[in-house]
């Protein structure tokens, strides 16, 4: 009776350490493949990304916002040409110049907005520039090693009884989902930061209609500031996925599962954080709104 107590509760601790060590691996593969994909994901332009969308929201520009940044744009002209006529005494004191300026102004404003897209596109091909670079400077060795970790957690767990092992079991089932949960936050943000591109790409030629005019275009400027903000978005989050790679490198593997798990955990956590905060960081540094 003895013997079969034995066989039994020898079965539960292999069933229970089996299931400790697939969460552990299951674990550190999502993190390692997600973390990974960040530096590709992000060095895409918005033509690379999505073919599809890219066509739907460039056919958009052209012939839904364009027409509609025409008007805006001749309505900025005459509020331009009737701010120089008054500023100049009240109609007394004209200059042949000035129409020469105002044409100039025009043509600029025109060719502005009829090439916006492109301007627009140029803007996160320097974006893709320097997320390029940063990758040959920054290391993208983001990689737990699975096969050591699991040895050096696992080796230990066949001393412990039933019930610490329960315990252990569960933490790491609650870990696992939390580092799903991680890896989906990871994916919105990507995802949710080229939507983004794509939303502002959209309405460009409205803002980009402003530009003609003092006062009217600090709508333009803001603008292109967020834009840019969203370009040089990538960059930073290359350098929080190379802060993440060498916080990775410094953690040791022991024993110790619970501490090891929650170090993994909390540098994961952290760059999560870090890459939520990438977007208002650009955007503070550009003084963009």
């Amino acid at each position: 009776m003895e013997g079969l107590f034995d066989k039994l509760t020898d079965w539960i601790k292999e069933l229970l350490i089996g299931m400790i060590e697939g969460n552990l691996t299951n674990m550190f593969s999502d993190v390692n493949e997600k973390v990974g994909t960040i530096a590709t994901e992000v060095g895409r332009t918005p033509q690379s990304w999505n073919s599809d969308v890219f066509s739907m929201i460039k056919n958009l520009s052209e012939t839904v916002i364009i027409p509609i940044a025409g008007l805006v744009i001749t309505f900025v002209l005459c509020y331009e040409l009737i701010s120089m006529l008054i500023d100049r005494n009240n109609l007394h004191d004209i200059d042949t110049w000035m129409f020469f300026k105002w044409v100039f102004k025009a043509f600029v404003a025109i060719t502005i907005v009829t090439n916006t897209f492109d301007i627009v596109m140029a803007t996160f091909d320097v974006g893709q520039h320097m997320v390029s670079n940063a990758a040959g400077v920054i290391s993208s060795d983001t990689n737990i090693d699975i096969a050591s970790s699991i040895v050096s957690m696992v080796e230990g767990l066949e001393e412990l009884g039933i019930a610490e092992l329960i315990a252990i079991s569960l933490e790491t089932t609650i870990v696992r989902f939390c580092m799903d949960a991680l890896s989906i936050v990871i994916t919105v943000i990507l995802y949710g930061r080229m939507i983004e591109i794509y939303l502002v790409s959209s309405m460009a030629a409205i803002p980009m209609a402003t530009m003609a005019n003092k006062e009217w275009g600090q709508i333009g400027n803001n603008y292109f500031r967020s834009l840019f903000a969203l370009a040089i978005q990538g960059f930073f989050i290359m350098v929080c996925v190379g802060i993440y790679s060498v916080l990775v490198k410094t953690i040791v593997v022991t024993d110790n599962i619970h501490a090891s798990i929650a170090m993994i955990l909390t540098y994961t956590v952290l760059l999560c954080f870090s890459l939520f905060k990438t977007g208002s960081i650009s955007k503070s540094i550009l003084n963009a709104h």
